[in-house]
């Protein structure tokens, strides 16, 4: 199957990772690795208690929607499809020079997929996602996003997991929910084989 995306880009709009700054507030709009054990479970026959459903959609409606209301305070979109909501991250902090701190404890996990990345040994962070959106926007701006995001049906888990420092540059941390702080750095190879 072969796809291509045909659109214009709205003046005085500018998406790039390099806009990335600090104070800026990250969204996720909703549960992440959902696809990547999904397509993971049905290619090595693995069963689950709870049924794990790709989360592949289309995104235009809750970006438009996003972009609509709040123009050039939106900074970075990024859709965390290969390598995940890490690699995504990663990649920004890396573009812009700039630090990038999550909080594990508000990202969305559903219970299935966490039971399946903890009995396979993967990190959810790094499981792909197809239906999943990340958004830097301007830190006064992050309450009127979110409330944007959860009222699209795409967007209903949207959560803010964190947001962008001075420093370190080029650093992804996660506070962890016991108090502790971790790199989430670029897997040095896949966690899993290319699934799309």
């Amino acid at each position: 199957i072969n796809t291509a995306g045909i659109g214009r880009i709205a003046d005085g709009i500018e998406i790039s990772p390099r806009r990335a700054r600090p104070g800026d507030r990250i969204l996720l709009s909703g549960a992440i690795a959902e696809h990547g054990i999904a397509i993971l479970s049905v290619r090595e026959g693995l069963a689950f208690d709870a049924p794990i459903v790709s989360d592949s959609a289309a995104l235009h409606g809750l970006v438009g929607e996003l972009l609509a209301a709040l123009g050039e305070r939106v900074h970075v979109l990024r859709d965390p499809t290969r390598g995940g909501v890490a690699s995504a991250l990663n990649e920004i902090a890396v573009s812009a020079g700039v630090g990038i701190r999550i909080d594990e404890a508000v990202l969305p996990v559903a219970p299935a997929v966490r039971g399946a990345c903890e009995i396979l040994g993967l990190d959810p962070l790094y499981v792909a996602n197809e239906g999943k959106a990340i958004a830097f926007v301007a830190p006064e701006a992050a309450d009127e996003a979110l409330a944007i995001w959860r009222r699209h049906p795409l967007g209903r888990q949207a959560v803010v997991i964190g947001e962008v420092v001075a420093a370190p540059a080029g650093l992804v941390t996660l506070r962890s929910s016991i108090g502790g702080t971790r790199i989430v750095d670029l897997l040095s190879g896949e966690q899993l084989p290319r699934i799309c």
